[in-house]
């Protein structure tokens, strides 16, 4: 027993040795390569010039076609290379941005961040880039984003696909609120060891991988920046955005072709840890359940669910996620 734990003890050593050794992010990102090249649309929003960062990558064989990919709160646009590796080679057209506050993209303080106003951002770029017709995937928050979009510009949105989102359901009906400021003490102190824990267990049912380790780099990499206390108020004002603006109650209003890919092991939800009755917590986050409950609130929509799988299907079993979602797009 005793040489097992000196090898886990060793194993963490190696690991965050590792993390620490890379070098400190900027929080823009300068100094860390995208998987393809990035570009950016300046524009003003609530009077603050701002610049939003995003990826379009066009195929070899065009088909026509267009998706857009929206990442989740702890994730940008880097970690769907392989999502678009595999749809650009089936001929689509992919645009993967970074929203205002995460990623590439600004990080104003003084914004007041809604799902409605990210979208607007969204079809800024998609204006930019003259594009009228897409398909949208949205993953985890981009899984509300995606959906809020689709109930604004449904005239834009031919197919939309949810990959675990959250917000399906409405938290704030159990959990106590925490306070942007709370949230803002809590950011300061996130660093590696935290990120990956919390992501091991809520994401990966303690089942880590050592690729997984960059999305903890991209999410820490840049808390030893003297700037990492923007990123820390940002995560925060994102935080309560997702807490305060569910879209549970409006799935029955979206008339689009709808895929859910649902990982029936994630158990995430906002405030979970904060709510005082273990059985009530445990409750929240049930996948298994809330898959089932949202396509059916969903008119017409369709449902995948992936077994003993987390609340990333794209990076923890690539494969099983990509064949119904090409099989959806056709």
């Amino acid at each position: 027993m005793k040489k097992f734990f000196a090898l886990l003890f060793f194993i963490i050593s190696v690991l965050l040795l590792s993390q620490e050794k890379r070098p400190v992010l900027d929080i823009m990102l300068t100094n860390y390569q995208y998987p393809y090249d990035v570009h950016f649309l300046n524009f003003k929003s609530q009077n603050q010039d701002l610049k939003m960062a995003y990826m379009d990558i066009k195929p070899g064989k065009p088909n026509g076609k267009t998706i857009v990919l929206l990442h989740g709160k702890n994730f940008n646009g880097a970690y769907w290379k392989t999502t678009i590796q595999a749809l650009t080679k089936e001929g689509f057209r992919v645009v993967a941005p970074d929203q205002i506050g995460f990623g590439k993209s600004s990080k104003p303080t003084e914004y007041q961040f809604t799902f409605q106003q990210l979208a607007q951002n969204t079809k800024a770029v998609l204006y930019e880039l003259k594009l009228d017709k897409i398909y949208l995937l949205g993953h985890s928050m981009g899984g509300m984003l995606g959906t809020r979009f689709a109930l604004m510009y449904p005239e834009m949105v031919e197919k939309l696909i949810l990959e675990n989102p959250i917000g399906l359901e409405d938290w704030k009906l159990v959990a106590p609120y925490t306070s942007i400021d709370k949230n803002y003490e809590t950011e300061l102190k996130a660093d590696y060891e935290s990120a990956k824990k919390y992501q091991s267990n809520f994401y990966y049912d303690n089942q880590w991988k050592p690729e997984y380790d960059e999305w903890v780099y991209l999410l820490t990499g840049w808390t030893k920046s003297p700037d990492y206390p923007k990123v820390a108020l940002v995560n925060a004002k994102t935080s309560d955005m997702i807490f305060t603006q569910p879209v549970v109650y409006e799935f029955q209003n979206l008339n689009v072709p709808t895929l859910l890919i649902i990982g029936t092991r994630d158990r995430t939800a906002i405030g979970k840890a904060n709510v005082k009755d273990k059985k009530l917590a445990e409750s929240m986050g049930r996948y298994d359940l809330l898959g089932k409950a949202t396509q059916q609130k969903i008119k017409g929509s369709k449902l995948v669910e992936i077994e003993n799988v987390g609340h990333l299907p794209h990076i923890e079993v690539f494969d099983r996620f990509i064949q119904p979602l090409k099989e959806f797009l056709k």
